[in-house]
């Protein structure tokens, strides 16, 4: 999952959808932040999101309540519902609380590492109500971002930090948070594992 720190601090969470070349479209995790009127993406290089950012110019983002997509994205299930968008090629999230239809204006590659995708936005639309806070949604998130950072983290690191979002989990999850929380820990778990046994081998 991608961050990109705003001058404020203030990053939203969604799913972003682009649009894969072969009538496709990629979903994935990403945090974005707004510039005046603008969205400003900044996938990671090298990345499947970045190369169709650049190839196509175009994207949605998807809002939901249910966190089993984005903990989906992260451990291999990737087949979730998609409609198609208004103004461009590209599909969003069929049960999305709400979306937004972009596309790139301009693209700032000053940072090799995260270029910056520059988009207006062609549309904003809610599809339904949003049902408030939860925080099991939130831990579910956060174990999100630790799962797509565990190649960069220190390991002991990620375990302390899932352990103490565990608590959330534990006191105000649904069916839904507890399923993407497993979906994550075996993530988390294998790579464990992995580790472990590289570490066996030298």
């Amino acid at each position: 999952m991608n961050h990109w720190a705003a001058d404020d601090g203030t990053i939203t969470e969604a799913l972003l959808g682009t649009p894969a070349g072969d009538g496709t479209t990629h979903l994935a995790p990403l945090g974005f932040r707004r510039s005046g009127a603008h969205v400003v993406l900044a996938p990671f290089h090298p990345s499947r999101t970045l190369d169709h950012l650049r190839e196509h110019g175009v994207a949605s983002i998807s809002h939901t309540d249910d966190v089993r997509v984005f903990a989906g994205c992260l451990s291999g299930r990737r087949d979730w519902p998609l409609a198609a968008c208004e103004h461009i090629a590209c599909a969003r999230l069929r049960d999305a609380v709400s979306h937004h239809e972009l596309r790139v204006l301009r693209i700032d590659d000053s940072d090799a590492q995260r270029p910056r995708f520059v988009c207006e936005e062609l549309l904003v639309c809610g599809h339904r109500p949003w049902t408030g806070f939860n925080r099991a949604q939130a831990a579910v998130l956060e174990a999100c971002i630790l799962v797509s950072r565990l190649h960069m983290l220190p390991l002991p690191q990620v375990r302390e930090q899932f352990d103490a979002l565990r608590i959330a989990i534990d006191k105000t999850s649904g069916s839904r948070e507890r399923e993407a929380w497993q979906w994550l820990l075996a993530r988390l778990q294998a790579f464990e594992a992995a580790q472990a046994a590289g570490e066996a081998s030298r």
